[in-house]
């Protein structure tokens, strides 16, 4: 006989507390299901349960055999329903995080085309600028920026962006342009006020040198684009990514501050939840990314 259908007989025996209500479950007859358990048993060289006229319930060996059979069992229905999950299409509700500057400019633009190719996925993406976590917070996936801190989940990168100092050309003509780093201490600096290590500029020197500025804010916002734009009307110098400054840049609108510096690359990477299993939807929204931005990066923006 075969060695799950034995098992299965026997869980449902103790599950159920008796062989009448486990051939009901297994819809199959009571000789049935004793036929299997007393294969089983004969097998195991074993007796696997306690049978009285009133109850039936499982020997001490029998309740270990049971933990182990379960967990056998409950892995094999879940490889049936990983190959049936694999074999269908992408659907359902898809949850992303996602920080606020990058989904506005590059995520949501290219959300129409993504659910055009995939109609059974619909998508709830929440635009934030704090650290989520995903699996408590009920989120399928995130887009993070930058070193990604050590952690169990799944990561695959999508492409690179680089961050640099810049400033308006206004700015430049009234409180002139820093030549070296130790200058900054001198000019106004504008700072995003969400980083854990305050507002501290980490920066590579021209010797290689990794140098920290911390210098106080004429100005601080949690969001990149409002920096940007106090950076284009002459506030201050803003330390942003490439994605955000990029388009600003070629139209003359802002400038590196220090051009001598080594540029600062960052990942930009999709995060997930661990297993050997990934959602289709989550892998579908994976490779259509990975697609979206194979030209980008790191200053092709």
């Amino acid at each position: 006989m075969d060695r799950l259908t034995e098992m299965e007989a026997f869980a449902t025996v103790v599950d159920q507390g008796g062989f009448t209500d486990a051939a009901k479950k297994m819809g199959i007859s009571k000789s049935a299901v004793s036929k299997h358990v007393s294969s089983l048993e004969a097998r195991l060289g074993a007796r696997l349960l306690n049978r009285t006229t009133r109850r039936v319930s499982p020997t001490e060996i029998g309740l270990a055999y049971y933990d182990r059979a379960r967990r056998v069992l409950n892995d094999a229905g879940e490889a049936d329903a990983l190959v049936t999950s694999m074999q269908s299409a992408p659907s359902g509700l898809l949850r992303i995080s996602v920080a606020t500057d990058f989904g506005v400019n590059h995520l949501s633009p290219a959300l129409s085309e993504f659910l055009s190719d995939f109609p059974d996925i619909t998508v709830n993406m929440v635009l934030n600028n704090r650290y989520v976590e995903l699996i408590s917070e009920g989120f399928d996936m995130a887009v993070r920026i930058g070193e990604l801190e050590d952690s169990t989940l799944r990561a695959r990168k999508l492409t690179e962006t680089t961050k640099r100092m810049i400033a308006s050309p206004k700015y430049f003509e009234q409180y002139g342009r820093p030549e070296k780093i130790d200058d900054l201490n001198d000019h106004k600096l504008l700072h995003y006020s969400n980083q854990s290590s305050g507002n501290v500029w980490k920066l590579t020197a021209p010797s290689g040198e990794k140098r920290q500025v911390r210098t106080a804010g004429w100005l601080s916002v949690n969001d990149g684009q409002s920096l940007l734009n106090a950076a284009i009307s002459g506030l201050g110098i803003a330390y942003l990514p490439s994605f955000l400054y990029a388009d600003a840049m070629e139209k003359g609108l802002v400038e590196d501050a220090i051009p001598d510096l080594p540029m600062e690359t960052q990942g930009i990477y999709a995060v997930y939840p661990p297993g050997r299993f990934t959602q289709p939807k989550v892998r579908a929204f994976i490779d259509f990314l990975v697609h979206e931005f194979a030209e980008k990066g790191p200053s092709d923006w």
